[in-house]
């Protein structure tokens, strides 16, 4: 066989061996200095719900209490419906006895269409942040139990324009200034919340009124302009009255 056919099979076996190993050794994981986050991080253990989701500015820290569970799949819709994996950070788990561990990526592995948390415990809670952007939020629901979503400060929900939680919640309280959102068990495929900075809601207030004000504006200038027309054709003689028109006499005498 020619020399140069054989260095181009023996190139390609070794690209394709090459991406194999990629695949399995991790390539495209997470980094284990995002999985460990600052060491400094602390999260809420002692919340009463059995997932939590505290969202702030630029991210939000979630926590998963589990009973006889060896893994969970976390996963973000696309536009398209089309999951992918999310990129946590930060990943500490709770033993019950409350000691606290750091899960690296021998316990993180990041698939093609999710990110796989391997508990080194079937009992205790596991905890993450991830980056979050924008009004709203939502997860899909991986365990269909108690829940609490704790907005970030300043932020409210209740206009139904301006604001959206699906499925209703059951409480919603504020607590230092942050809404939180409670429901004693979730069973939809999705929690969702959009929020409203509170002061948009004077905003939009006001916007409604300067509106309302236009428009009756609008209907007495154009009120005032039907009255000065009819003025304008009494002034012309057009507006003539025929209810008494002489040719509306019925008909002439001894015709009747």
């Amino acid at each position: 066989m020619n020399r140069r056919l054989l260095l181009a099979l023996a190139s390609v076996a070794l690209l394709a061996a090459t991406a194999g190993c990629t695949g399995i050794f991790g390539g495209d994981q997470i980094s284990e200095k995002r999985l460990a986050g600052d060491s400094n991080a602390t999260y809420n253990w002692n919340n009463s719900a059995a997932v939590t989701l505290n969202v702030t500015g630029g991210e939000y820290k979630a926590v998963y209490t589990f009973s006889n569970r060896s893994e969970l799949s976390l996963f973000e819709r696309e536009s398209l419906g089309e999951r992918t994996p999310v990129p946590i950070g930060t990943v500490r788990f709770r033993y019950p006895n409350g000691t606290v561990v750091s899960l690296g990526q021998e316990h993180v592995q990041k698939k093609k269409s999710k990110t796989v948390v391997s508990l080194p415990a079937d009992s205790g809670k596991l905890a993450y942040t991830a980056d979050h952007r924008g009004k709203s939020f939502s997860t899909p629901v991986y365990v269909e139990d108690s829940y609490e979503v704790i907005l970030p400060k300043g932020m409210r929900v209740g206009t139904p324009i301006l604001s959206q939680v699906r499925p209703t919640a059951d409480d919603t309280t504020t607590i230092d200034g942050r809404v939180h959102l409670t429901w004693a068990e979730v069973t939809a495929d999705n929690v969702v919340v959009r929020y409203y900075l509170a002061r948009d809601l004077t905003i939009f207030v006001g916007i409604i009124g300067a509106s309302i004000l236009v428009a009756l504006l609008g209907v007495a200038y154009f009120r005032l302009q039907i009255r000065q027309l009819e003025r304008e054709r009494e002034e012309m003689g057009l507006n003539v009255d025929t209810g008494d028109d002489e040719f509306d006499q019925g008909p002439p005498p001894g015709m009747g």
